[in-house]
C-alpha cells in the first residue's frame, strides 16, 4: 500500500511521445520519468506527469525493499521501468538501504509557481527523499532577534514587573471585608460605651 493519496483512474496525458502515440507512448513517457527520478533524484517537469510517475516510482521502491534482488518478478519489474540498466544496481545497493527503515513515503512533490507569460501547464518538482541536493523549501529562520520581537519582549517584561509591583503594594493593605468588620466592631464598642455613660449619670443623679 502506497503511503500517499493515489488517483483511482489514470490521468489524461497529452503529447506523450508525438501525436497519436496511444497507451504505449504514455507508458514510455512514464518509464522515462521514473528513470530520470532514480538517476537524478530530483527532476522538474509538468506537475500532472510527475504526479502520475510518482506512484510507479514508489511502488518500484516498495517492492524492491520487500522482495530484494533475488526475487525474479521484482528484477523483471526493475528492468522494465529503469531504461538505464546501471540504475538497477543503484536501486538495490543505494536506495533500498536508504529507505528500508522509512515509515513515510519515499518521494516528495512540490508545485512550482506559474510564470506569465509562459506555458499553460503547471510545473512541479518530484524528488527522492534523502537526495544530495539543497532543500527545496528554505529552513525555518528564528525571528527572536528581530527588533520588533525584542521590543515586544521588553514590553512584556516591563508589564510583568509592573503587575508584580502592584501586587506587592496591595498586599500591604488589609482586605475590604476586614476593614468593614473592624469598623462595625468599633461602632458597637462606641454604642456600648455611650450606654454605660448614660447609666452612670442616671445613677449619680439619683
Amino acid at each position: 500500500m502506497l503511503k500517499f493519496v493515489v488517483r483511482t483512474r489514470p490521468r489524461y496525458m497529452s503529447a506523450t511521445l508525438g501525436f497519436g502515440g496511444g497507451p504505449s507512448a504514455r507508458i514510455e513517457r512514464l518509464r522515462r520519468t521514473v528513470t530520470a527520478v532514480v538517476r537524478y533524484e530530483r527532476i522538474e517537469s509538468y506537475y500532472h506527469r510527475l504526479d502520475e510517475a510518482r506512484g510507479y516510482t514508489e511502488r518500484l521502491l516498495q517492492l524492491a525493499i520487500k522482495n530484494g534482488p533475488k526475487d525474479p518478478k521484482t528484477m523483471e519489474l526493475a528492468d522494465y521501468w529503469l531504461l538505464e540498466k546501471d540504475l538497477v544496481l543503484k536501486l538495490f545497493k543505494v536506495l533500498v538501504p536508504r529507505y528500508s527503515n522509512y515509515t513515510t513515503s519515499f518521494t516528495d512533490m512540490y508545485k512550482l509557481p506559474t510564470v506569465y507569460p509562459g506555458k499553460d501547464g503547471a510545473l512541479g518538482i518530484l524528488e527522492l527523499k534523502g537526495n544530495p541536493w539543497p532543500p527545496v523549501l528554505p529552513d525555518h529562520r528564528s525571528k527572536d532577534q528581530y527588533l520588533i520581537n525584542q521590543l515586544l519582549e521588553a514590553a512584556q517584561e516591563n508589564s510583568g514587573s509592573r503587575s508584580s509591583l502592584h501586587m506587592e503594594e496591595t498586599q500591604h493593605f488589609p482586605p475590604t471585608d476586614q476593614i468593614l468588620n473592624e469598623n462595625a466592631e468599633s461602632d458597637s464598642l462606641i454604642q456600648n460605651f455611650d450606654q454605660i455613660n448614660i447609666q452612670t449619670t442616671e445613677n449619680s443623679n439619683k
